[in-house]
């Protein structure tokens, strides 16, 4: 009885264990990010989900400290409270959050940041490496895009920041999505579904409430009374935040529903509600669909 008792178990345990979780030793490690303590999370928040359940590792890094990314507040106080939230987030993501301190409103791509991006992607020994694309809307998205891009060779050389030491291949370095048309509007070669994780990634999203609730720097004391719901009710604010990124996510598996079909095949691709989307920079190693679906294991 107690060896059947103790077959059942064991038989339970394997079934809960994903058929593609990585053994000891071949853990991927992916860095994104974001300009601001949201950018990486809004970005790549639901894909940093499906490769930590996986055992993979994922650093969710905001160039700026997010200083001056609200209405209300500005300086120290909130960039500590953005970087409490940066964190808090990750926590539900089950990822890993950092914030450099650097003012908000005020990246510009020198040398010495050079240098630091390098560092940073250095120390977590990337093999993904995910920013903005360098044509956005706002000064810091674009300088981030430039500093990853300039990082992307410079990661490799050995007397470049020689106190780190330099990566013995080239990650793969990827554009996050957005909207812009010129020089040319983002093209992406791999799109993950989220349906799976569209709540954890939620959950997560939740923890940034000077952004998501609030409205950071466009926000108003007239949103947060009459468009939001109140704090009070917790439940009310989740079904708004679920509303406003189901629109996002579902818009963004619509409008590259080919791409999903191409991953997950006709049937599931056809049915995802929720994706996030990556487009190949041109630099760094530049993998084909086979080395793709090595550093995206979510596909059938």
């Amino acid at each position: 009885m107690k060896l059947l008792l103790a077959l059942l178990t064991f038989a339970a345990a394997v079934q809960t264990i994903p058929a593609n979780a990585v053994e000891p030793g071949e853990k991927l490690r992916i860095i994104v990010f974001g300009a601001h303590p949201d950018d990486a999370e809004y970005k790549a928040g639901g894909t940093a989900v499906k490769w930590a359940r996986l055992g993979h590792e994922v650093k969710l890094v905001s160039v700026t400290n997010g200083d001056i990314g609200h209405w209300k507040e500005a300086g120290g106080p909130l960039a500590q409270r953005r970087a409490a939230e940066a964190a808090a987030c990750a926590k539900k993501l089950g990822v890993t959050s950092q914030v450099l301190d650097i003012h908000d409103g005020e990246l510009l791509p020198t040398l010495e940041n050079r240098r630091l991006i390098t560092r940073v992607i250095r120390e977590w020994r990337a093999d993904v490496v995910i920013s903005h694309r360098p044509w956005d809307y706002h000064p810091d998205h674009r300088y981030v895009g430039i500093l990853v891009q300039d990082a992307a060779f410079m990661v490799t050389v050995p007397f470049f920041c020689p106190d780190v030491p330099p990566l013995e291949k080239n990650p793969v370095f990827l554009y996050s999505s957005d909207g812009f048309q010129k020089p040319y509007p983002f093209q992406p070669d791999v799109a993950v579904a989220l349906d799976d994780v569209f709540d954890q990634k939620l959950d997560g999203l939740h923890e940034l409430t000077s952004q998501a609730y609030e409205g950071g720097a466009n926000g108003s004391a007239e949103h947060v009374e009459k468009v939001v719901p109140p704090a009070s009710d917790e439940a009310a604010r989740r079904a708004w935040l679920k509303r406003r990124w189901g629109a996002r996510q579902g818009s963004e598996a619509d409008r590259f529903r080919e791409l999903l079909v191409k991953f997950y095949g006709p049937e599931r691709g056809k049915a995802v509600k929720y994706a996030e989307t990556f487009e190949i920079c041109e630099y760094g190693t530049r993998p084909d669909e086979k080395t793709l679906r090595r550093l995206f294991p979510f596909f059938d």
